[in-house]
This record gives structure tokens, C-alpha cells and sequence, in this order.
């Protein structure tokens, strides 16, 4: 029983270091957003204009109760040009938007993000938003003319490093039914495009749930980067045809978290390991924030899997 107490001992770690105080509890003051059309070419405008009624109507209630961290954050996302699908204020709070044309694009990358993703921090380069613009500049830039699509997937409840609550699958599992249903979306929308889902940290535990029930769609690309484990142990158990990519980069502190799956806890092998048998890429040298960062290595590496691009992706 020796593993046994090993990985209890481990996940115990890994519970001391995501355990946290509750916070204070407080009504919600913002409304649930309206009911939307379903995701379709037909509904795509309805579906635009729907998610910037909702924001608005958010930003009002964020000015009325003197929230400055969702009025500014809100007023950006109103800028002229910007395109959101879904959009939910509630709690931290939900947000899909699209950049480029997600209707004609012949590649379209879904970012995943991972943990401590927010509204009010959406924009950040360290975050989905930010990101997934960096990322879209430097498909552009990689392939001039290509018609690319990136989704920034803001589309579930992501959980915090400071609660246990990114330690279990539970928050995962609620965002693999809304990958999956907004991919089935977008596959109406778009018959043609090939999909690429990039998913960062805990992104990659709602991926690894996700991917099983993809088969009908045009996935042929899965990133997982800065990861705790994908709830597998080895990357065929994600029971998908796509190619399933990993990578860590030197600087990131996910090296250090003992990868367990124990008592409900944890998320298995890691992905970079040998035995996981995912393709490896070089993710350069940067921290756990910093995948995305304009000008990385790791940046330059998950735009040419965006754009499928395989044989030009340096390999770790």
C-alpha cells in the first residue's frame, strides 16, 4: 500500500495548498441573461445582438452598484467591432466571444481557459480574452490570407486556485456539456471549418471530459498546456481522433503539483510524461500565465496547431 499512501499524502498537499476561507456570502445583483436563439447560421446576428443587449444591461446594474472592476470591463467589451455569442454575469461570470468571421473561417481555435478566469480579469493578456486576441494576431501573421476564427470559451464557472473546488472534476464536468453543446453549435453554423481546442490548465481537465463526445465534430487538434491532468492516464483514453498535443513551459509552477488522482481529487497522469503518449511541443521558457504572451515560443507553437499546421510545430 505504499502508492496508496503516497498519493493520499500527495492530494492532502494539494488540499492544504487550494483550501480556503469562505468567502462572505452577498445577494447577486445581476440578472440572468435573456433567453437567446440556438446557435445556428440563421441565428448567429440574433445571437450577437442578444449577448450585447445582456452586457449592457450588465454594465448599467455594474454602474448603479458602483462595481468599477465590471464597468470598466464591460465598456470594453461594448467597443465597436467586438462580437460575443453568450454572455452571463452572474457570479464571476460566463462570456463566449468570437474574433475574425466564425462563418466562413476555414480554421476556427477554441481557447479553454483554466482557473481564475473572470469578467473583470477577461482582458488581461494573462487571461481568455486577451489571450485568444494574441493568438489570433499571430495566425494572421503566420499565415496571411488564411481564414481563421478564435473563440475565446469563457463558457463555464471557472473555479478558483484558492478553493478545493480545482482540485475535482465537478466544475470540468459542467463545462464539457457547454463545450460540447456550443462546438455542436458552431458546427452549424460553420459545416466546413476544422476545429482546434487549446486548453490551458484546468481548461485541459474540461477538454480531456469533452473530448469523448466530439466524435461527430471536425476536432482534429487538442492543446493541452500548463495542465494538472487530463482525468485520464494516457491520451487514447480521451477516446478521440483528433491530435492530442501537450506542453509545459520551464517557468510554470504546474511542474510541481504531484499528478494523483485520489478520494475524488486530482486529474491522473500528466501530459507532458512519456507514458501520456500526447505529441509534445515546446512550450519555451515562460510562467503559467504566460502560453499566450505576444511574442513566446509557446505562442508561435499553438497558433500553427490552431491553424494545422503540424510538421512546422517545434517539438519539446
Amino acid at each position: 500500500m505504499p502508492s496508496v499512501r503516497k498519493a493520499a499524502a500527495a492530494v492532502s498537499v494539494l488540499a492544504a495548498a487550494g483550501s480556503t476561507t469562505a468567502a462572505a456570502g452577498h445577494a447577486e445583483v445581476y440578472a440572468p441573461p435573456a433567453p437567446a436563439p440556438a446557435l445556428s447560421a440563421t441565428a448567429l446576428d440574433a445571437r450577437y445582438r442578444a449577448a450585447g443587449g445582456d452586457i449592457a444591461r450588465a454594465l448599467a446594474t455594474a454602474k448603479r452598484v458602483r462595481d468599477e472592476g465590471r464597468t470598466r470591463a464591460l465598456s470594453d467589451f461594448l467597443a465597436p467591432g467586438r462580437r460575443f455569442l453568450s454572455f452571463d454575469p452572474r457570479g464571476s461570470g460566463r462570456a463566449v466571444e468570437v474574433i475574425g468571421d466564425l462563418e466562413h473561417a476555414d480554421r476556427i481555435a477554441v481557447v479553454v481557459p483554466g482557473a481564475d478566469n473572470s469578467l473583470s480579469n477577461y482582458d488581461s493578456p494573462k487571461f481568455v480574452g486577451g489571450g485568444s486576441r494574441s493568438l489570433y494576431r499571430q495566425a494572421l501573421a503566420t499565415a496571411p490570407g488564411k481564414r481563421v476564427a478564435v473563440v475565446a470559451w469563457l463558457g463555464y464557472d471557472s473555479p478558483s486556485t484558492r478553493s478545493l473546488a480545482v482540485l475535482t472534476g465537478g466544475r470540468a464536468d459542467d463545462g464539457a456539456r457547454g463545450l460540447r453543446r456550443f462546438l455542436t453549435g458552431a458546427h452549424r453554423v460553420n459545416g466546413h471549418a476544422r476545429f482546434a481546442l487549446l486548453c490551458h490548465s484546468y481548461g485541459s481537465v474540461v477538454c480531456g471530459k469533452a473530448a469523448p463526445h466530439l466524435a461527430h465534430l471536425p476536432v482534429d487538434e487538442i492543446a493541452m498546456f500548463g495542465s494538472p491532468g487530463a482525468g485520464v492516464d494516457h491520451a487514447s483514453g480521451l477516446g478521440t481522433s483528433a491530435r492530442v498535443w501537450a506542453g509545459r513551459a520551464k517557468g510554470d509552477w504546474m511542474r510541481y503539483v504531484p499528478n494523483v488522482r485520489f478520494a475524488g481529487l486530482g486529474f491522473g497522469a500528466d501530459p507532458v510524461s512519456s507514458g501520456f503518449g500526447a505529441l509534445r511541443f515546446d512550450a519555451g521558457t515562460g510562467p503559467h500565465s504566460g502560453y499566450l504572451k505576444p511574442g513566446s515560443l509557446a505562442l508561435r507553437n499553438l497558433a500553427l496547431i490552431a491553424l494545422g499546421r503540424d510538421a512546422e510545430v517545434t517539438h519539446a
